[in-house]
């Protein structure tokens, strides 16, 4: 099994402060990967880099063995779907119309939506359950039917790798494990390479073979679910307590906060 992604002694910072450092990650392809880790950690500007959407200041990232950086934008999307944490979609298109954007990589001339394109968007909604909204426009969608529309754009695109911002934010519980469910299939059925970014414990450790625990811009522990989610990487990282036991059917990590920590939960809610 190769790999599509290398990043090699990455360090990135917006302003001052770097929120990667001297950071070096490798992903094979087919591989389910989750990137965890407290807020500020660096993940979605890990995810962003890995999309070609930020440029490292130090290091490089290589996509396939070619250098991120000398590729168009076009090219990169032909290999890479992005679902971003937050979408702004500033004119009224509808689902439909949204959903087919992401077959524009795969156009060629005036980019006119062909019958397999259609068919292809078709499926995607029909599989995030979006069809029945799919005339209407994007603002007039709820946040759970949003982030849908958004996943489906990304399968429409038809992507070796799919990398996936909180993918599940927003969403109900139902539609929460029809995401997940549906993540592996790509992956296990079809290879596709998942690399997801979750504050979910608990959904990441569940699903991904693999986890890399990122702590104040590094990697601190990778490796599979019961290598990472331990009490003592945990209150590393997060600075707390946690319960960890099995879970009764994936038998993968469970988390679960003390009562007390439950309690000052609801407190500051």
């Amino acid at each position: 099994m190769g790999l599509c992604y290398q990043l090699v002694d990455i360090s990135f910072r917006y302003a001052r402060e770097w929120v990667l450092r001297d950071f070096s990650l490798e992903v094979a392809e087919g591989e389910f990967l989750g990137l965890i880790g407290p807020n500020g950690a660096g993940k979605t500007s890990l995810l962003k880099l890995m999309a070609g959407l930020l440029r490292p200041n130090q290091g490089g990232v290589w996509l396939h063995g070619e250098k991120l950086a000398s590729l168009s934008p076009r090219q990169i999307a032909c290999h890479v779907a992005v679902v971003p944490q937050e979408s702004q979609v500033l004119f009224p298109f509808t689902v439909a119309e949204l959903v087919l954007m992401g077959r524009f990589a795969h156009q060629e001339g005036w980019g006119w939506d062909s019958q397999a394109d259609l068919q292809i968007a078709r499926h995607a909604m029909q599989a995030m359950d979006i069809l029945p909204v799919a005339t209407r426009t994007f603002r007039e969608l709820s946040g759970g039917e949003r982030q849908r529309s958004i996943i489906a754009r990304a399968l429409a695109q038809q992507a070796g790798i799919l990398l996936l911002d909180e993918p599940t934010a927003f969403l109900d519980i139902n539609h929460q494990m029809d995401i997940y469910a549906l993540l592996q299939d790509l992956n296990r059925n079809r290879g596709v390479t998942v690399v997801v970014v979750s504050h979910d414990l608990n959904l990441a450790s569940q699903h991904c073979d693999r986890l890399v625990l990122l702590h104040e811009g590094r990697v601190y522990q990778s490796g599979v679910p019961e290598q990472v989610v331990t009490p003592e990487h945990i209150r590393t990282v997060y600075g707390c307590d946690v319960i960890i036991d099995r879970h009764p059917e994936a038998g993968t990590p469970r988390v679960t906060l003390p009562q007390a920590l439950e309690g000052r939960a609801m407190v500051k809610r």
